[in-house]
């Protein structure tokens, strides 16, 4: 007991330190840092001595131009870091209570969704709650349920949803059709439908590992029986697109805004497979997060699907 009473103690006088620490570990500079926090260089300095005397070891040693943070310092640090997004979610949480009008919502997204999707959600949400601001973070599925479990994303869109994630709960939003899109000089570009089985042998364009589209074109030549042949990977859908166009390979894509046929637009001819292809893009949130109001208010508008989801999405099959 007395060893936690210990521990207890030190840790309350070590917590109105925590953020400098922190932005010293972000920063690498005690400058960079101060200015960060809104204080004065000398006083984080005169912070940081005192903190290493409190905890008995030094917490920084000099690095080039900077410094950086010794083996204390960044356990230090790297408890700051959950300590202080506790800290803000609660604040956040106190803030939207007395104003509910008035919250902020992190949303996380594909890339491809912040063309048609995401604005109509938001669009039709703001029409009902003017006064709540959006932060947007768009990458690759990985990242953006990556960045949720950190604390920093209050929702995201993905596809495929993780569904077995315990840590996560969510729902189904939209159904997105899956075309095979090819150049238009290609021996397929006359097709009506295309089978998966069919691409065998194909120079194939396609998302790097760990986004979502390139988890079901994998899984799609797997049934099919054959090992893809990679040609290029990319990091967003247009540039797939763009490689396609030039005659470089064939692509899963989700379908354009533009119509299917019309290749003088998009440099590419859509096929749709056989059988027809579709992703559901779904939300996800912590499960055991307390979300704000505003958080719970915009999951619950987008799980209505009362909005119009926009070309190429149909509402998600149950």
């Amino acid at each position: 007991m007395m060893d936690e009473s210990a521990d207890e103690r030190l840790a309350a006088r070590l917590a109105p330190a925590l953020a400098l620490l922190a932005a010293v570990g972000e920063t690498g500079h005690v400058t960079r840092a101060a200015e960060l926090l809104g204080i004065p260089q000398p006083t984080a300095s005169r912070r940081l001595a005192a903190l290493a005397d409190l905890v008995g070891a030094p917490l920084v040693v000099p690095s080039g131009r900077g410094i950086r943070l010794t083996r204390a310092g960044r356990t230090l640090a790297a408890a700051s870091a959950r300590t202080l997004t506790a800290m803000a979610a609660a604040a956040r949480e106190v803030r939207e209570e007395i104003d509910p009008a008035s919250g902020r919502i992190v949303l996380g997204f594909l890339h491809l969704l912040g063309r048609t999707l995401v604005p109509s959600l938001i669009g039709g949400f703001r029409e009902r709650h003017p006064g709540i601001r959006f932060s947007l973070v768009q990458g690759s599925r990985h990242d953006m349920i990556e960045e949720l479990r950190e604390g920093r994303i209050d929702l995201v869109f993905v596809a495929p949803m993780p569904v077995d994630a315990p840590d996560l709960a969510g729902a189904p939003l939209a159904d997105q059709e899956l075309v095979l899109s090819v150049p238009p000089t290609h021996r397929l570009a006359a097709r009506a439908r295309v089978r998966a089985a069919e691409l065998a042998g194909e120079e194939l364009v396609t998302l790097e590992p760990g986004y979502g589209l390139r988890q079901i074109t994998d899984d799609l030549c797997a049934a099919a029986g054959f090992e893809p042949r990679i040609a290029f990977e990319g990091q967003e859908t247009e540039t797939v697109r763009g490689l396609v166009a030039a005659g470089l390979g064939v692509a899963v894509l989700p379908r354009s805004t533009h119509p299917a046929a019309d290749a003088t637009v998009t440099g590419v001819v859509e096929i749709p497979l056989s059988p027809p292809l579709y992703r559901t893009i779904g939300v996800s949130w912590l499960r055991d997060a307390r979300l704000p109001l505003a958080v719970r208010a915009f999951r619950d508008h987008a799980r209505a699907g009362t909005t119009d989801l926009g070309p190429g999405f149909r509402p998600a099959t149950p």
